[in-house]
């Protein structure tokens, strides 16, 4: 959502470099390339006014730290303006009470009831046990939709049945809840393509049935300002305490994310970035704001790993390349881990686009496709070839081509970089420190 934004704000920093002092006309010619990057993100002209100024504020006559250069004391002043427009710290979600009440309002076509999901399955990952209860009974295919992500997830639904009023399934699901031993809910209401007054009064009527603990509204990412206004019309109506924004991983300047904090004065609570029900996370303020500039998102990407990965069997995979045991099988174990963190591009995303991990940042350094044709050729492969790459002759390599849909040099081109890896792991083995990161083979594409 953030690329094109961070593209040209590091070309500024990177125009920065170099200069042994910060002058007020490098600060001005800075302010104004990143004044237009904001406006071309499609970030409100108010919120970009007043974030200039207040970087502009800080950078004139600062003292720049010893261990830093102009650019790098800018970069960190507009990263901390960043996290201001963002929200400053994160906000957590609120799940007092027996049971928690959440309830998720916002236009038509959004994706509410999808984020309604996501949301079930994110708190039931931190120990929840919660029951979405379906109150949008103006769209037909509103409460099929959500018992169908219901099953997908393990989560209970409460079925409307014969009831009429949105506001009787919600106060009934609370209820169900109670009853059941279901510690949260989360109330999917109704939606209109605008904001008209038989929307507000129904959600406002849900709402002061249930009394929630959180009222998130969801805001798709790709309508830009149009979200913002959108936010802006439920905030007068509705006691909003956060905003969920879908499909950050699409196109989107982001422009909408930047702006409606400010705006509508709530936080950003949790951001979609993807199709599967897993692809949902909290949002945090400082980690996007280091995301946006380049500076990686270290963190998330340790917690991404953290919940995918076996503890056990990555230990246990760590000992065996220790004592250089690694083999294929091995290998294709390690791809299936990372398939399970979502697409490689959003996993390279997280890291900083400088230093060792410079080439990474390329886009055609590594992708899914290659990593599904390695996965391909390792599969084709018998037991003992994946231990024993040796056994490969130029018969077996063109059986594994025909069964995998590859080619022979392909397959070469694997088992060179499989073996330059073991070499790696037996250097780092012996104490070797420094290793260039960026020189780790990676699996390229296939040019077709």
């Amino acid at each position: 959502m953030f690329e094109a934004l961070g593209e040209r704000l590091a070309g500024v920093f990177k125009e920065m470099r170099g200069e042994g002092h910060l002058t007020e006309y490098h600060l001005d010619s800075a302010l104004r390339q990143i004044r237009l990057s904001l406006l071309e993100a499609d970030v409100a002209l108010p919120v970009v006014r007043d974030f200039t100024a207040r970087v502009k504020e800080k950078a004139v006559g600062a003292k720049v730290i010893q261990q830093l250069s102009p650019a790098q004391e800018v970069t960190r002043i507009v990263r901390d303006e960043l996290m201001v427009l963002l929200g400053g710290q994160k906000a957590e979600i609120s799940l007092e009470g027996r049971p928690a009440v959440i309830e998720m309002v916002g236009l038509q076509g959004s994706g509410k009831t999808t984020s309604a999901a996501k949301l079930a399955l994110h708190l039931k990952g931190r120990g929840r046990y919660p029951l979405l209860v379906a109150a949008d009974l103006s769209r037909p295919a509103a409460v099929s939709q959500l018992k169908t992500l219901g099953r997908q997830i393990g989560v209970p639904v409460f079925d409307p049945g014969d009831r009429l009023g949105a506001v009787d399934v919600a106060r009934e699901g609370v209820t169900e809840a109670r009853l059941t031993g279901r510690d949260t809910v989360i109330v999917d209401t109704a939606g209109r393509l605008h904001i008209d007054e038989d929307l507000m009064n129904e959600v406002r009527a849900v709402t002061e049935a249930v009394h929630p603990n959180e009222v998130l509204f969801v805001a798709d990412a790709m309508t830009g300002q149009d979200a913002v206004r959108s936010a802006s019309g439920f905030a007068a109506a509705l006691p909003l305490t956060g905003i969920v924004f879908t499909k950050a991983d699409g196109d989107a300047r982001g422009g909408a994310a930047l702006s409606v904090v400010s705006t509508v004065g709530k936080p950003i609570k949790f951001v979609g970035t993807g199709e599967k029900p897993e692809d949902f996370e909290a949002f945090h303020p400082d980690r996007m704001a280091s995301r946006i500039l380049g500076l990686g998102d270290v963190l998330t990407l340790i917690e991404k790993v953290e919940a995918q990965v076996d503890a056990s069997a990555a230990d246990k995979m760590a000992r065996r390349a220790a004592s250089g045991d690694f083999t294929l099988e091995d290998l294709a174990e390690q791809l299936r881990s990372m398939k399970k963190m979502g697409p490689v591009s959003g996993l390279v995303d997280l890291l900083p686009k400088g230093g060792a991990f410079r080439g990474l940042s390329q886009p055609d350094t590594v992708n899914d496709q290659a990593l599904v044709r390695i996965s391909a050729i390792i599969d084709s492969m018998t037991p003992d070839e994946r231990h024993y790459p040796q056994l490969l002759n130029g018969s077996r390599k063109k059986r594994i081509a025909a069964g995998s849909g590859t080619s022979v040099a392909e397959i070469n081109r694997l088992i060179k970089q499989y073996q330059q890896m073991r070499k790696l792991m037996r250097t780092a083995k012996k104490g070797v420190r420094g290793l260039d990161l960026s020189r780790l083979p990676l699996p390229a594409p296939r040019n077709q």
